[in-house]
C-alpha cells in the first residue's frame, strides 16, 4: 500500500464552491482506476472546524505503484497541473489498515494527524505502535476505515481516518469528504 496526498491551500477569500463543482463533475473519473484503493476528495474551509485555511487536499491509498504512477505521469494529475500549478505530492509507504465498524457508511469527514518517528527504541516498535493506532482507530464508533503510513525520507508518521459522522473521536486536522473514489478498496492490504 502507498499513501498519497497533496494540498492545495487557496487564497482565504476562494470561493469553495468552485473546488465543490470541480469534484462533482470531475470526481467519478476515478471510480475504477486501476491500482487504486481509495482516493477521498477532502476539502477545509477557512474558519469552520477549526480550519485556519481553505484547502483541497486529497488522500489516496493505492495498491500499486504503477496505478499510481499512471495517475501522476498522464492521468488526471494533469488537470490539478494545468488549473493550479504542479504541488508537492507527499507519499508514504503503508504500514496498516484496517475496516471499521461503520464500513457500509459512506465518509463524511476524514482526520488526517502527522507525527515524527521518534529517536531512539526500535523501528519495528514504531511500526507495532502504528498498527496497533489503526485498529484503535477502526474499533472507534463511526469509523468507515483507518491507516497508518511513513515517510522514511523525513521519519514522519500519518494516521488516516474516514468517518461516517461528523464528531471524529481523532486528534489531527478535520476534513470533509465530497467524494470517495473506491475501486479497489477490498483490496487494499492490512
Amino acid at each position: 500500500m502507498h499513501a498519497m496526498q497533496y494540498e492545495l491551500t487557496l487564497p482565504a477569500d476562494y470561493d469553495m464552491e468552485i473546488i465543490r463543482r470541480r469534484v462533482a463533475s470531475r470526481g467519478h473519473l476515478l471510480d475504477d482506476w486501476q491500482g487504486l484503493g481509495l482516493k477521498a476528495y477532502l476539502v477545509r474551509e477557512r474558519g469552520l472546524h477549526g480550519s485556519p485555511v481553505n484547502q483541497y487536499a486529497p488522500f489516496y491509498l493505492w495498491n500499486t505503484g504503477a496505478g499510481m504512477n499512471a495517475f501522476l505521469w498522464g492521468g488526471p494529475f494533469q488537470g490539478i497541473v494545468d488549473d493550479f500549478g504542479r504541488p508537492s505530492v507527499r507519499q508514504w509507504s503503508g504500514l496498516a489498515y484496517e475496516e471499521g465498524g461503520a464500513a457500509d457508511s459512506p465518509g463524511r469527514v476524514a482526520v488526517v494527524r502527522r507525527q515524527q518517528v521518534p529517536d531512539g527504541g526500535l523501528l519495528a516498535d514504531v511500526r507495532a505502535d502504528a498498527a496497533r493506532e489503526t485498529e484503535r482507530l477502526a474499533d472507534e464508533g463511526g469509523v468507515v476505515l483507518a491507516a497508518s503510513a511513513v515517510d522514511t525520507s523525513r521519519w514522519e508518521l500519518i494516521h488516516f481516518s474516514l468517518w461516517g459522522n461528523d464528531t471524529p473521536e481523532a486528534d489531527g486536522d478535520l476534513y470533509e469528504v465530497l467524494h470517495m473514489s473506491a475501486p479497489g478498496r477490498d483490496r487494499v492490504p492490512g
